[in-house]
């Protein structure tokens, strides 16, 4: 594998970068350009599979990141359907990647963009990302797959993005059917057109570029590659840089930044569970909507269990809670004990999954 640094890489991430800022500068929560985990909850939140009444919008962002990928894919010849790489497992993999970035509040993509905001606690999620990473190279040294997909009908491939069209459609053509915040942060939102086509853009680099959180460290660890952790790094300053000429940047701090929580341990062990599971999966929440834009039905799935992991955590009280100042008094936040029985049955059912899938691996040879 190549370890020169791919300037497409390093374009998106810039782009990546940008673009948050200017969702931000437009409506779009503080630090919360783009957060996949968090988009698809609120997601979730408007078709009404939770009812957490703070987190409902159809986000234009995840459309445009899947109908993003697919316009280039399609255009690039690279659009390929297949399937039929352990979909039942990856669905149980990405609930439980989603029920980690809600406890941390943030998918991997918002945690860079949290830490360009200056917030602390996304440097500890950061270590217990890569600590996840780590855990999941191990098994992958050690045999680690989930099979091989297969080629499958080309209207297989466009089930995602068919989907992301009735969804866009629905929103622009029959609103009323959808529940929306009045307040919180489901009630902030940059405009449709904006958010789409922003979002456009950036899947289609992220298509053409592969980048992906989990793979860029993954590929530093396993192979001394670091051209996909480059676009990590543009992202990262990128946003730094400009928080610091938009006046936004107010120093590096761990106090009430925005829909943050101060427990740390939490924000360790949640993004822990992140990036093992991605690992796994063969990439960060982004990349797996980018390849389900691309065709790939297996992500697909994943990105469905994503969407149901974001109902139950909200459904049944698993996300992290913001800190906050109400009449004077502040709150760090945190989680509560059902959440954290969410996170240790998470750790728990990776390391079946590990095991199971590398004993496989090893019994087959």
């Amino acid at each position: 594998m190549s370890k020169r640094i791919n300037p497409w890489v390093l374009v998106t991430g810039v782009v990546v970068g940008v673009a948050a800022l200017v969702l931000t500068a437009f409506g779009n929560p503080a630090n919360m350009g783009f957060c996949i985990a968090c988009f698809l909850r609120d997601i979730a939140g408007a078709t009404k599979l939770h009812t957490a009444e703070v987190v409902q919008y159809v986000r234009p962002e995840i459309i445009g990141l899947v109908l993003g990928s697919t316009i280039m894919s399609v255009a690039t010849k690279e659009f390929k359907a297949r399937a039929g790489s352990s979909p039942a497992t990856r669905f149980i993999l990405g609930f439980f990647v989603m029920v980690g970035a809600l406890v941390f509040l943030g998918c991997p993509l918002r945690m860079v963009i949290r830490m360009g905001g200056g917030d602390l606690n996304a440097f500890v999620g950061l270590a217990g990302f890569a600590i996840g990473i780590g855990i999941g190279v191990l098994f992958i040294k050690k045999g680690f797959s989930l099979k091989r997909s297969y080629e499958v009908a080309r209207t297989e491939g466009f089930a995602m993005p068919g989907i992301m069209i009735v969804l866009l459609v629905l929103f622009l053509a029959v609103p009323a059917i959808f529940a929306f915040s009045e307040s919180g942060p489901g009630s902030k939102h940059a405009s449709v057109l904006l958010a789409l086509v922003v979002a456009l853009v950036v899947g289609a680099l992220a298509q053409k570029s592969r980048i992906c959180m989990v793979g860029g460290m993954r590929d530093a660890v396993m192979f001394g590659d670091f051209s996909l952790l480059s676009g990590f790094a543009a992202i990262f300053l990128t946003v730094l840089v400009g928080n610091l000429i938009l006046g936004n940047f107010k120093g590096f701090s761990t106090y009430l930044q925005p829909i943050a929580h101060a427990s740390q341990l939490w924000n360790l062990l949640g993004m822990v569970l992140v990036g093992w599971g991605s690992v796994l999966l063969g990439g960060c929440p982004l990349r797996q909507l980018i390849l389900a834009g691309e065709g790939n039905g297996d992500s697909a799935v994943t990105v469905l269990g994503m969407v149901v992991g974001a109902a139950f955590a909200h459904n049944f009280k698993l996300a992290g809670a913001a800190a906050a100042v109400k009449d004077d008094v502040y709150s760090a936040g945190g989680i509560g004990t059902n959440g954290k029985i969410a996170v240790a049955i998470g750790f728990v059912v990776l390391l079946i999954i590990s095991l199971v899938n590398t004993l496989n691996k090893k019994e087959a040879k």
